[in-house]
C-alpha cells in the first residue's frame, strides 16, 4: 500500500473510532438507566469514562513513546474493545464492576486518540498532504461522525437493544485496531532511536510535555483559550440551552434544531476550512474564530426569544469554530519536535477538556444563583472579554517561528 493509502487507512481507523465512542455514550448510559432506573448512577458511568479518559492522555504518553505510539495505538484499540465487550457478554455485573471496565475503556480511549493524532502528521507528509488540510479536515469528519454516531446509537439501541449497541462499538474498536496493525506503517524517519542507556525517566519524559508547552511563545494562550471556549460552551450546552428552550420556547424538538444547527456550522466550515486554510495566517484565524465561536451564541440566547434568531447566530458560530481545533492541532504538529508530540497532545487535551466539567457545574449554579437571563448575559459578557482580549493583545505581535525541533528522546514505532 502506497503512502497515501496508509495515510487513509488511518484516517478511517481514527473516524470509526469516534464513531464507536459515540455510540457508546449512549449505550453505556441507557444501559444504565434501564438496569437500575438511577439518573445519578448514569452520571458516574460518565465520570467514570471521562475522567480517565483525560488523566491518562498526561500520565501515560511517556510510556507510550518509550512501547512505541503505532503498537500503541493497537493495544489501546484492541483494549476498548475488550472491555466493551466485556460489558456487553457479562449483563449481570454488579454496578462496580462495570464502572472499573467503563474507566479502563476510557483510559484506552484518552491515550488511544492521542497517539493516532500524532501519527497523522508523518503520514500526512509523506504522502504530500499539508497538515493543515488533515486537521481541518479531521475536524470535519469528526464531527460528521458524532452527528451521525448520535442518530447510529439511537436505532442501535432501538433494534439490537443496549448491549447490542454495545457489541457493534467493540466491533468498531477491534476493526481499528485490525486496519492499524495490518495496514499501517510509519515512515522511517518518523521513527526515533534510542539507546536504551540514554533514555529518560518517567518523570523527566513527563514533564517535557509540559516544558515545551509552556516555553512557547504562542500555544499556552491557545490552550488556555481553548479551556474557556470548552467551559463556556459546555455551560451553554449543557444548562443554558435546555433551560432556555423548556422556560422560552416550550417545544422539545428545538433543543434538537438548536445544537443541531450548530454542529451543521461546524461540519459545513469544516469543508471550506479545508480548501483555504493553507492561504490564512494560523495564530490570528485562531483567535478571531475563538472570538466568534463563543460569546455571540451566548449573548444571543440572553438577548432575544426569537429561535429563528438564535439558530442563525449558532449556525454562524458553528462555522466559525471549524476554524479553531484544526488550528490549534496543526500547530502543535508544527511547533512541537515530533517526539515530544504524544505528550503534548495529552497535557494539551487534559487541559483543555477540564473546561468541560468546570463549565457544565458553574453553568447550573450560576443559573440557580442568579436566574437564567442574568447567568447567561454574564458568562455571554465574560466569554467576550476572555476572547478578545487576547485577540487584540495579539495582534500587535508577530508570531514567533517555530523552535526548531530537540533532541531525539524515546522511540516510537
Amino acid at each position: 500500500m502506497g503512502p497515501r493509502g496508509r495515510f487513509v487507512a488511518l484516517f478511517v481507523a481514527d473516524v470509526v473510532s469516534v464513531l464507536g465512542t459515540r455510540v457508546s455514550m449512549l449505550a453505556i448510559p441507557w444501559l444504565v438507566l434501564v438496569t437500575t432506573g438511577s439518573p445519578a448512577k448514569m452520571g458516574l458511568v460518565a465520570g467514570a469514562e471521562m475522567l480517565p479518559y483525560v488523566v491518562s492522555g498526561v500520565l501515560a504518553a511517556p510510556l507510550a513513546d518509550r512501547f512505541g505510539i503505532r503498537r500503541t495505538t493497537i493495544v489501546t484499540d484492541a483494549g476498548s474493545a475488550l472491555a466493551m465487550a466485556g460489558i456487553a457478554a457479562v449483563p449481570t455485573l454488579g454496578f462496580g464492576a462495570l464502572l472499573l471496565l467503563v474507566a479502563v475503556a476510557g483510559a484506552m480511549r484518552g491515550l488511544g486518540d492521542r497517539v493516532k493524532h500524532v501519527m497523522l502528521r508523518p503520514l500526512a507528509e509523506e504522502a504530500g498532504i499539508k497538515v493543515i488540510r488533515v486537521t481541518a479536515a479531521y475536524e470535519g469528519f469528526s464531527r460528521t461522525a458524532m452527528l451521525v454516531g448520535s442518530a447510529v446509537g439511537g436505532l442501535f439501541i432501538a433494534w439490537f437493544g443496549p448491549l447490542g449497541a454495545i457489541w457493534v462499538d467493540a466491533a468498531s474498536f477491534a476493526l481499528c485496531a485490525l486496519v492499524v496493525a495490518t495496514l499501517v506503517r510509519l515512515p522511517a524517519e518518523a521513527i526515533p532511536k534510542q539507546a536504551p542507556e540514554t533514555r529518560e525517566s518517567y518523570v523527566v519524559a513527563l514533564r517535557g510535555g509540559f516544558r515545551i508547552l509552556w516555553n512557547d511563545s504562542l500555544l499556552p494562550s491557545m490552550i488556555v483559550m481553548l479551556f474557556a471556549l470548552n467551559m463556556f460552551n459546555q455551560a451553554s450546552i449543557a444548562v443554558f440551552i435546555p433551560v432556555w428552550v423548556e422556560e422560552v420556547v416550550h417545544t422539545p424538538e428545538a433543543l434538537g434544531l438548536l445544537l443541531g444547527t450548530f454542529a451543521a456550522g461546524a461540519v459545513l466550515g469544516s469543508i471550506v476550512f479545508t480548501a483555504i486554510a493553507p492561504k490564512l495566517p494560523m495564530y490570528q484565524t485562531f483567535m478571531l474564530g475563538a472570538l466568534l465561536a463563543g460569546a455571540p451564541r451566548l449573548l444571543i440566547l440572553g438577548l432575544t426569544h426569537e429561535l429563528a434568531l438564535v439558530c442563525t447566530v449558532a449556525f454562524l458560530s458553528g462555522l466559525a469554530m471549524s476554524a479553531v481545533n484544526p488550528v490549534i492541532g496543526a500547530m502543535l504538529y508544527e511547533r512541537v519536535p515530533p517526539e515530544l508530540q504524544t505528550r503534548a497532545f495529552g497535557v494539551c487535551t487534559a487541559i483543555t477538556f477540564t473546561g468541560i466539567p468546570i463549565g457544565g457545574v458553574l453553568g447550573g449554579l450560576a443559573v440557580a444563583g442568579f436566574g437564567l437571563n442574568t447567568a447567561i448575559l454574564v458568562a455571554g459578557t465574560l466569554c467576550l472579554v476572555a476572547t478578545a482580549a487576547p485577540w487584540l493583545w495579539s495582534r500587535s505581535r508577530r508570531p514567533a517561528a517555530a523552535p526548531k525541533p530537540a533532541a531525539i528522546v524515546g522511540e516510537a514505532q
